[in-house]
């Protein structure tokens, strides 16, 4: 029997981790999830474990990239799915909030992340998210659909209170009332950006 190559031996010992370590965060959390449970699980050492992510808090951020990318395919597919650039602006920002309500992203990415990983604005994946709302923001202006503004400024104003948003439905003692109420008052929100109409 051959043997598999190097490169495709590395990236299975990683996905098995960052599987394993992934079902024990969710599930256990970050704080009570054991390093020994997930390598035993993947059928790997603590060595492994070392050698791939460095520590625990090395393996939490290969799971949160992982989320994070899963996140953003969803995302995508949900604004190109809109008639309008507009709507699909609106439609993305929404399911980001309402996102905040499922357990694996409520548990991993807006609560143990910014408790162990610190203020998730500053996380390597905003850079790329950023830039995409800025190009979102600057075409939506180029087709004179919203006011001409900043679409950079524009773009982290936005990101702020989704972001902010996600973090308090995370945390809140009733996070579906929450989510209702956020939704609500971002579309208020960013409806401001929309030009007004001229009378005929």
């Amino acid at each position: 029997m051959a043997h598999k190559p190097r490169k495709e031996m590395i990236a299975e010992t990683r996905a098995k981790l960052i599987a394993a370590a992934r079902h024990a965060f969710a599930t256990q959390g970050y704080a009570e999830a054991s390093m020994d449970d997930f390598t035993g699980q993947a059928g790997l050492t603590r060595g492994a474990l070392y050698h791939h992510f460095g520590d625990k808090k090395g393996l939490l951020q290969a799971v949160i990239a992982e989320i994070d990318a899963e996140m953003s395919d969803r995302l995508c597919a949900i604004s190109s799915r809109a008639k309008t650039a507009w709507q699909g602006f609106v439609d993305e920002n929404i399911a980001y909030i309402e996102m905040a309500l499922e357990p694996e992203i409520r548990r991993i990415m807006l609560l143990d992340g910014p408790a162990v990983l610190g203020d998730p604005s500053n996380w390597p994946n905003q850079n790329a998210c950023l830039r995409s709302m800025t190009a979102s923001v600057q075409k939506l202006i180029d087709e004179g659909t919203i006011r001409h503004v900043d679409a950079e400024a524009t773009a982290r104003l936005v990101n702020g209170a989704t972001l902010s948003a996600a973090l308090w439905i995370a945390g809140a003692e009733d996070p579906e009332a929450a989510s209702k109420k956020a939704t609500e008052a971002f579309l208020v929100m960013v409806s401001g950006l929309l030009k007004e109409t001229v009378p005929a």
